[in-house]
């Protein structure tokens, strides 16, 4: 495309093709730089430091010696698995930036000498002249040179959906940022709404305001869940002792018996027996179908540790615009010089306001971009149809457009019936005013402060009738006649309010943060319920302080307006440094710096850029607010089950331990554990662990107790100590077992079977009464889990067929025994889950005396 480049007046010529070669010499690109991920080699290193990953090793290395290949390389594919959720991770803050710069428009149009061509936009060099138009986005930061009614949309920078006026340089101007009416700046990315102009090009590619956005991104550094850095230093202690008392069984196996192959044997079994290999297994497994359950409730999981972290979770920092609200405007009430209509409580339209609608609309673009000016149309549209009032067939001859003297614009429309001219005029209510030569405006100022302290943006409206005369050259000639004022508001979502309730039912705190003006946040932050609505903090107010002073004055503000991108991510970090657990929802790229920094970044599906989506840890994929409520039920869900699950595992592995420990120190007593034993324990274990208690209900209670804790454990001592209980009573219970029936002088064979059968049989109802520590074990059995059935049924089938067939029979070194002997020793096993029952209902009873219930 060529055509010559002449602007009402202003003659451009642009750069010559040697000057834009050297400016791309200097400057490069129009883009955004790629990020520079670590070395291949540098990765895999990182990930050897993994405590859980070099367990994993561990594990499947010491399952290959003991002949165990199935089992080994079956560890030794989560190494794999777990390498490859690492890459993933290195590559996200990439991901963001690619999603930055495939934001800008592909092409743009720029003059280069003296005429206007179409050129990729990576191609714009500093000091281009960029030609806009109605629904373009900008490629480049500039400087207006020339416009005629130029609106932008900025909200992706800002976070604000009203466009906002840019004017013509003047040459004096000092530099700004996004935001702010008749300013001559523009920024990439922005989107042109209305009008047309020229801007010269100031920056390009990573120094552009976008740029920075990106630059802010790519420094955040992600920080390791503080489940993850609770089991790598338990599992870190677990393996210590575990080589501990492995040495020291060999050691003393060698001693009492004097030989070392078995010694080794019987320390490696041991080893096995301590080393919980399921840990790295449930985190892996609950995070997976976690995300894959989070999916059912449209919530898209991009970093599965964010799971666990939701459920605990203490402050939701929620953008306004877009996530709060629908990000649309609406005419919310109408005035008429004698009383206001409320547009959505209102049965009917009354005819008294229908003019300023009418106007309202012949004074707006006939397909408007501007979203004022698209509320103004639907509300004629809806009920204005077919009436005198909507003038298709008005001809429209000039239009004055709004100037930085003149906030309003004027439209001059030829009525088709008389042939003389109608002129409609909206804008800022003082300039309208100011138009109608108006003296006495003390009525009509109460009524803009009225609809102004209820958060409304406020124009007025004005008609004004001519005869066929010359048109003045300023629409202030013209004799307008006041009609009235149009209040629009940026409408809540209907479900926000009983999300946020939901939101403190649960013991989070909810913030707002927003570019908008402190009243407008205020009467949102009353609409939806939040807490302390009067009480408001600005953006030049964060600015003016350190991230600690922040800290030490935010604890009752939960309204922050006129903040800017980087003041989100200052209000984030603040509320972490006071040990809050910060989630933060957002759809813009003004959000992204500020998802990724928080705990657990939320951003919207829908409406949410890929930057915003990037850069986040969890995506609504319907963008509602009330699925974040499902979110943190689900997280709190897992947290308590992932709690279960280790608690399980704790206690499954006190008895192995010490059955494949104690009987080493009895010189004439036989081993009870072989490593087939803890193998088939495993078939159990593992499952039990990962399958069962993943796929358990949450409590009752889940959605009405404060978040855990943000200092306290993922599993603190007294959850190990009532574990580790659980475990010795079934310890104890099978050394009884074990030592009766050897001074019952049954065989070697027959004493490690009835022992066996005992461990078993502990270890399923240890299952089950850890499915809930607030039922009982008849309401637990009575409550549907399908993966119990299978699991259960499937031990019992294997216990069977070792106890029956003599081939396996054989490999578990186990005798053949009566049916009283099975029945017997199952018997036992029962007992051991008594007292935890006991102490449920002991608890259970505490907590209601405690209520007063």
């Amino acid at each position: 495309m060529e055509k010559n480049a002449d602007f009402s007046g202003h003659n451009f010529t642009g750069l010559t093709e040697e000057q834009v070669k050297e400016k791309r010499r200097s400057a490069g690109f129009n883009e955004l730089p790629k990020t520079k991920s670590d070395g291949f080699l540098k990765q895999v290193v990182g990930i050897f430091k993994e405590p859980m990953f070099m367990l994993l090793i561990i594990c499947g290395t010491l399952y290959m010696i003991l002949g165990d290949m199935e089992e080994g390389f079956m560890l030794l594919g989560f190494v794999l698995f777990i390498m490859g959720i690492e890459f993933y991770q290195e590559r996200k803050t990439g991901k963001a930036l690619e999603a930055l710069k495939e934001m800008s428009s592909p092409h743009a149009v720029v003059i280069r000498n003296g005429e206007e061509i179409k050129i990729p936009c990576r191609e714009i060099v500093i000091s281009d002249l960029v030609v806009f138009s109605e629904g373009e986005r900008v490629p480049a930061d500039g400087l207006v040179l020339h416009s005629i009614n130029l609106q932008v949309d900025e909200s992706l920078l800002t976070g604000e959906s009203v466009p906002v006026r840019k004017v013509e340089s003047d040459g004096t101007e000092k530099e700004s940022t996004a935001g702010g009416d008749d300013t001559p700046f523009v920024f990439s990315g922005t989107m042109i709404v209305q009008g047309n102009g020229v801007a010269q090009v100031t920056k390009i590619g990573a120094e552009t305001e976008i740029g920075k956005i990106g630059k802010a991104l790519g420094d955040v550094k992600e920080e390791s869940t503080n489940l993850k850095i609770e089991l790598n230093s338990l599992v870190k202690k677990l393996a210590l002792i575990g080589a501990i008392l492995c040495l020291i069984v060999v050691l003393v196996f060698f001693i009492t018996r004097g030989n070392l192959l078995h010694g080794i044997l019987a320390g490696l079994t041991l080893a096995m027996a301590v080393i919980p290999e399921e840990f790295p297994v449930i985190l892996t497994v609950f995070m997976a179908l976690g995300a894959w359950r989070m999916s059912k409730k449209r919530v898209l999981t991009r970093k599965p540790n964010a799971i666990e972290t939701l459920g605990s979770a203490t402050v939701l920092c929620s953008d306004k615009t877009g996530t709060l609200t629908q990000n649309k405007m609406t005419v919310s009430t109408l005035y008429n010089k004698d009383g206001f209509v409320d547009i959505l409580k209102m049965d009917g339209f009354p005819e008294d306001f229908h003019r300023i609608i009418e106007y309202g609309i012949l004074s707006s673009q006939t397909n408007p971009n501007d979203p004022m000016e698209k509320a103004i149309l639907k509300l004629g549209e809806d009920y204005l149809q077919n009436t005198e009032h909507m003038h298709h067939d008005w001809s429209m001859v000039r239009e004055y457009p709004l100037t930085r003297e003149q906030m309003a614009m004027s439209r001059v429309y030829v009525q088709k019936d008389t042939g003389t001219y109608a002129i409609a005029a909206k804008g800022a209510p003082e300039t309208i005013f100011d138009l109608c030569h108006l003296k006495d405006i003390s009525k009509y100022e109460a009524a803009i402060q009225k609809m102004a302290s209820n958060g409304l943006r406020v124009l007025g409206v004005a008609r004004a009738t001519i005869g066929k005369e010359i048109l003045p050259e300023i629409q202030h000639d013209f004799d307008f006649e006041f009609i009235g004022l149009i209040g629009l508001s940026d409408p809540i979502r209907p479900e926000v309010k009983d999300a946020v309730q939901e939101c403190y039912k649960a013991g989070i705190r909810v913030i707002m943060i927003t570019g908008d003006y402190p009243v407008t946040a205020q009467n949102i932050g009353k609409e939806i319920g939040l807490r302390n609505h009067t009480q408001c903090m600005t953006g030049p107010e964060i600015q003016a302080m350190s991230e600690e002073d922040l800290s030490a004055k935010i604890n009752n503000i939960n309204i922050f307006a006129r903040v800017v991108p980087e003041q989100k991510l200052k209000i984030v970090n603040a509320l972490k440094l006071k040990g809050e657990i910060v989630a933060m929802t957002g759809d813009g790229v003004n959000d992204a710096p500020a998802l990724k920094s928080a705990n657990i970044g939320i951003a919207m599906g829908e409406r949410g850029t890929d930057v915003a989506r990037e850069a986040s840890s969890l995506v609504l994929t319907d963008d509602n607010f009330s699925s974040i409520v499902g979110a943190v039920r689900m997280g709190r869900r897992i947290f308590d089950n992932m709690q279960k699950a280790f608690g399980y595992v704790f206690a499954i592995h006190v008895p192995i331990a010490g059955l494949s420990m104690i009987p080493v120190f009895f010189s004439d007593a036989p081993l009870l554990l072989f490593p087939v034993h803890v193998a088939f324990l495993e078939l159990i274990i593992d499952p039990a662990c990962s399958v069962i208690f993943e796929s358990e209900e949450e409590e009752k209670n889940v959605m009405n107790r404060p978040p855990r804790g943000t200092k306290g454990k993922f599993f603190g001592g007294g959850k190990i100590l009532m574990t580790c209980m659980q475990g010795v009573s079934i310890l104890l219970i099978v050394l009884g077992v074990y030592f009766i029936g050897l001074h019952k002088n049954y065989s070697e064979e027959a004493v490690r079977t009835m022992s066996f059968i005992t461990l078993i049989v502990s270890n399923l109802l240890t299952i089950q009464t850890n499915r809930s520590w607030e039922k009982n074990i008849f309401q637990i059995l009575a409550t549907p889990n399908k993966s119990v059935k299978w699991i259960v049924s499937l031990a019992i089938v294997i216990l069977t067929a070792v106890l029956f067939i003599p081939f396996l029979r054989g490999m578990f070194s186990f005798a053949p025994l009566g049916m009283i002997e099975i029945l017997v020793s199952g018997a036992v096993g029962c007992l051991s889950i008594v007292w935890f029952e006991i102490y449920k209902v002991a608890k259970r009873k505490s907590s209601r005396a405690v209520s007063g219930f």
